[in-house]
């Protein structure tokens, strides 16, 4: 009893901020907690004088917070929470998004003013912790054409709640990048992005979000304060846009986890790092020295704590085609009247041999004797056909 009343001591000190005065914020909180009651009850759980019950009351209603009985005794009511402040918090917003209007506005005039007196000034325009969330948003808002951005998770956790601006985005068309950490893929707030963003993981661990490829938004995770600078900066805004061509064009394809678990995302994408920095040379290895290149792969990865033999033909299946996307824009599939696999990649770069000597040694470790075909084709990827002496059951 004594915490309810705490609360409701708190939360109409909380109203009082809102524009109500404090006998309106006891009573609406009062109503909340009560139901429907009559004045003389008001008056005696609220703890208002009696002679400043009915003129609150009044008052109430007027701001179309609560409602009042024309006959006697005269029963009072509140008005749900959602419906009676949904104009406040309006009111709010509106003011929020005037100020942001007006320092863009300042902003402008004040570059505008110092171009006209010849001269230029590298500005940084910091923002506390807790207008950076609104000022990214309003960015998101404001972009033309495109948002590229390297987060970790402090910065993921910002987007992924700001996936309303990012679909509006998405639908004017703007080109929306996102370079993540390995460890946050498979995350809730890594599902919770929009379907449209284009995503890649590598190694990062800061938060910078360009605009346009002309402002760049920056946050510092450990206390959640921000920087606003211009891209053609050359002291760190160039460096920022390099920092993150680099990483995009370096980094791993991660829309094809969207579906995944965290547990099965994190796996698949292990697999495609230790291939990436180990399995070509590998590979090379492998088919100079030995026939049983395929359960050599299988074996490797083994070491590195991937069990890859205690899976399903159809799980070992929808791995490799997964990865294949993921390295090589490439697919698998069976055809069962040539009881082969096909693997099939747009690139011609040899990407797609560890993943199909990844299959090989799967089949071969099952009992089941395989034969590999390789195929170049210069203009249009590469082709691995893998002939299989059993039929395959898949289910």
């Amino acid at each position: 009893m004594i915490s309810t009343m705490v609360k409701g001591q708190d939360l109409a000190v909380s109203l009082e901020e809102f524009g109500l005065s404090q006998y309106e914020a006891q009573a609406y909180v009062t109503l909340i907690t009560k139901g429907t009651i009559s004045a003389s009850e008001l008056a005696y759980y609220s703890d208002l004088p009696r002679t400043k019950v009915y003129p609150t009351l009044l008052k109430l209603e007027k701001k179309k917070i609560a409602i009042i009985s024309k006959g006697k005794p005269i029963m009072c009511t509140a008005i749900a929470p959602e419906d009676a402040f949904d104009e406040i918090i309006q009111e709010q917003i509106n003011r929020v998004n005037a100020m942001n209007s007006l320092t863009t506005k300042l902003k402008r005039l004040s570059e505008d003013s110092k171009k006209a007196r010849g001269s230029e000034e590298k500005r940084y325009f910091h923002l506390a912790q807790n207008y950076v969330f609104k000022q990214f948003q309003s960015m998101i808002d404001s972009s033309k054409t495109s948002i590229h951005a390297i987060i970790d998770s402090w910065g993921l956790s910002l987007i992924s709640q700001c996936k309303e601006e990012l679909l509006i985005a998405l639908r004017k068309n703007i080109d929306i990048k996102i370079v993540i950490p390995s460890n946050l893929v498979g995350t809730e707030a890594f599902h919770n992005l929009p379907v449209g963003i284009r995503l890649k993981t590598a190694e990062v661990s800061q938060n910078t979000i360009i605009f346009d490829d002309s402002e760049i938004l920056m946050i510092n995770s450990s206390n959640g304060k921000g920087a606003i600078f211009l891209s053609t900066d050359v002291l760190l805004g160039t460096n920022q846009v390099k920092t993150f061509e680099h990483a995009w064009k370096n980094g791993i394809k991660a829309n094809n986890f969207s579906g995944m678990s965290k547990p099965d995302a994190q796996e698949i994408l292990k697999i495609v790092q230790l291939i990436n920095e180990n399995g070509l040379g590998f590979v090379l290895n492998s088919i100079l020295n030995s026939r049983g290149r395929g359960i050599d792969i299988m074996v490797f990865l083994e070491k590195n704590g991937l069990d890859l033999q205690s899976k399903t033909l159809d799980e070992i299946i929808s791995l490799v085609d997964s990865t294949l996307d993921i390295t090589c824009s490439g697919q698998l599939r069976y055809e069962s009247h040539g009881n082969h696999f096909i693997i099939e990649s747009k690139m011609n770069s040899g990407h797609s041999i560890p993943w199909a000597l990844l299959l090989e040694g799967y089949l071969n470790k099952k009992g089941i004797k395989t034969k590999m075909i390789y195929n170049d084709h210069q203009h249009t990827g590469e082709k691995i056909h893998i002939k299989v002496d059993s039929k395959i059951a898949l289910t």
